[in-house]
Formats: C-alpha cells, sequence, structure tokens
C-alpha cells in the first residue's frame, strides 16, 4: 500500500523536529545558567587595576602548592624552599569545578607535613580555591586541581 504523504505530514515532521531542537537547546541553557557558580570578582576593571602587582608579590612568596584528596581526607601542600609551611588561611571552598552544589570550606589543621581536612569527596574533577596569607600579610589565591587518589 502506497501511502501520500500530503502537506500536514510535512509540516508535523517539520514542527515535531524542530520542537525537539529547541526543546534541548532550551533545556541546556537552563542548566547551564542554574548550575553556574557566579561571578569570580565583582569589578573585572577594579581588579584588573591591580592585578599585576598582586600576581608579582604572589610569584615572589616562591610557594609550590598541591593538593591530593584520599577518601574523605583532602592535604593541601605548601612548600617553601622544599619545607612544608602553614600560612593562615582566609578562605578555602573545596568542590567541582562546575557547580557550586557540593562546595564545602574546610576546617584545616597542619600536621607538619600538609595542611589537612576531612570533606565529603569522590571520583571526578574537584577544585580548591585558596585564600591564604604569608607571615608578611602578602595575599596568595590560587585555584588547584586537586589530584584524586584511591
Amino acid at each position: 500500500m502506497i501511502t501520500e504523504i500530503k502537506g500536514w505530514h510535512v509540516l508535523t515532521a517539520f514542527l515535531l523536529a524542530f520542537g525537539v531542537i529547541i526543546a534541548v537547546n532550551l533545556t541546556l541553557a537552563y542548566q547551564a545558567v542554574r548550575t553556574f557558580p557566579g561571578l569570580e570578582v565583582k569589578n573585572s576593571y577594579v581588579a584588573s587595576q591591580t592585578f599585576d602587582a598582586d600576581r608579582a608579590d604572589q610569584v615572589a612568596l616562591e610557594w609550590d602548592v598541591s593538593a591530593t584528596l584520599v577518601g574523605n581526607e583532602l592535604s593541601l601542600i605548601i612548600l617553601k624552599d622544599g619545607r612544608a609551611i602553614s600560612p593562615k588561611i582566609d578562605e578555602a571552598i573545596f568542590g567541582r569545578a562546575t557547580h557550586v552544589g557540593q562546595d564545602q570550606t574546610p576546617d584545616f589543621a597542619f600536621d607538619g607535613k600538609s595542611l589537612r581536612a576531612t570533606v565529603i569527596g569522590g571520583e571526578g574533577n574537584w577544585n580548591l580555591r585558596i585564600k591564604a596569607r604569608s607571615d608578611d600579610g602578602t595575599l596568595f589565591q590560587q585555584r588547584v586541581i586537586v589530584e584524586t587518589k584511591s
């Protein structure tokens, strides 16, 4: 049996196809906006005025920073001339790179080798955004990609 394709068949197929495309695009756009972590700075122009000087001060500290997650134990290692140090942590946020839904504020304790904290972790990409102060008051801020070990 041969069925003739009429105009309403083509219109229905056209509307269904583009309806699916539009629905998917709207859903993805909504999810992207809903999970966006927010602004890094309130005013990028103001922040840019001191960026180079702040960066030079931070680089002059010569800190080597790394973080690892083993199970639920987060270790933040800050080395100065190869020795572990424990600067004052002004702010630390442990969370996913793409959304703030699992953000946590770790309570670090220095054990002589690293700053350690218990967090709710797991597999995947984790970041640690830290703001720390050196003994002379220099602000050190960095987003550290956390190495996950099993």
